[in-house]
């Protein structure tokens, strides 16, 4: 068996570490593709570094560009890679513009696709997420499903049984494996020890559906600033570059930095984000991989949008769904802050890539 592992952003290398880990130790053939979706070869060389990763065999070097513009280029790059390695299967992870295009064109080559965290749904076709996720199950041979809430909605859109495996979320294995790699990190400690005093709430925001939208991210602010008013906890706030430019362009930025609570930082690496994740009294985001991270850790989320493709962490008790309502915001927070965190974590036990590479391998035992 030989497996082209194909990634393009940070989240998909994170939730894929485990599943490298493993096929580390294994007598099997593969290799990773990088399409460099998101572009840094330098900070990309630290992270993979950091987290004690073999490199990319193929660097494509795609880049930033409109969604069409960014898969087109993607599809005619992947295709001659794999054209030249021939795999049995092609590995992808998520929902991005790399996952679809990886899959796409494994398919047309009549390569198998699996596709790691399979069966996620918002159910809202206006999120090129939602897009990608659905097309790549529907064209995929082996969907690891996290849980049997994302199984039942495979099955729910006609995918074969036979085709679907509860694997749990490699989320799990990542958080847990690359935290303790964090807390061995000198750097790491020294960057934590230098941001935080005390107790303190996380903030993250960066999904366009918030800031790209002046009402929703006018009102978000405003129901942070309350909290600011309600809590005497810090909130610290590695700023995404994309948040910066549209707080400016709706000049709010110079509000925002007036509070004295809000500690705006750069955007931290993904060890550091670890740190600030599992040492945090309450983290609010709208993003789908600190749901699950937060989850896993113990720490009581509060998600700054109108749905989530992560509804166990609701169930749970874990998350509450506030959107951009600002006196929903306010009450969750105080719900959440009074939570015991005994929570069961709905993503598995930590195995999730043991058990992926093991269908794969017995898949192929003629």
């Amino acid at each position: 068996m030989k497996l082209s592992i194909i990634l393009g952003t940070r989240p998909e290398i994170i939730k894929l570490s485990p599943i490298i880990r493993v096929l580390e130790k294994e007598d099997i053939d593969w290799h990773i593709i990088h399409t460099n979706q998101h572009y840094s070869e330098n900070m990309d060389k630290i992270f993979f570094e950091e987290l004690r990763l073999p490199k990319p065999k193929y660097n494509l070097n795609i880049g930033s560009g409109t969604h069409g513009e960014q898969t087109g280029k993607m599809l005619i790059k992947i295709e001659k890679v794999l054209l030249k390695e021939e795999p049995d299967v092609v590995v992808v992870q998520g929902d991005t513009n790399t996952v679809l295009a990886g899959a796409l064109t494994a398919s047309k080559l009549k390569i198998d696709v699996a596709h790691v965290e399979a069966g996620l749904r918002s159910f809202d076709k206006n999120m090129p997420e939602e897009i990608n996720r659905v097309l790549t199950d529907h064209i995929s041979s082996y969907l690891f499903a996290p849980t049997e809430i994302a199984k039942n909605n495979l099955l729910n859109e006609g995918i074969e049984e036979d085709k679907i495996f509860v694997v749990g979320n490699t989320i799990v294995d990542a958080t847990l494996q690359n935290l303790k790699i964090a807390e061995k990190n000198e750097n790491v400690r020294a960057f934590f020890n230098s941001i935080v005093d005390d107790n303190y709430f996380l903030l993250t925001l960066h999904r366009a559906e918030n800031v790209d939208n002046k009402n929703r991210l006018k009102n978000i602010i405003e129901g942070i600033f309350k909290i600011t008013e309600l809590y005497d906890e810090d909130v610290i706030f590695p700023i995404h570059p994309r948040t910066k430019k549209k707080l400016n362009e709706f000049n709010l930025f110079e509000k925002l930095k007036s509070n004295e609570k809000i500690k705006i930082i750069e955007p931290v690496g993904y060890l550091e984000f670890l740190m600030l994740e599992k040492n945090a009294k309450l983290i609010l985001t709208d993003s789908g991989g600190v749901q699950e991270e937060a989850c896993i850790l113990k720490i009581p989320c509060v998600t700054l949008r109108d749905n989530t493709e992560r509804p166990e962490t609701v169930e749970v008790g874990a998350n509450m769904l506030v959107g951009d309502d600002k006196g929903k915001l306010i009450k969750a927070v105080e719900i959440m802050l009074k939570k015991d965190m005994n929570w069961e974590n709905p993503f598995g036990d930590g195995k999730s890539g043991e058990r992926i590479v093991k269908i794969l391998k017995d898949s192929f035992k003629y």
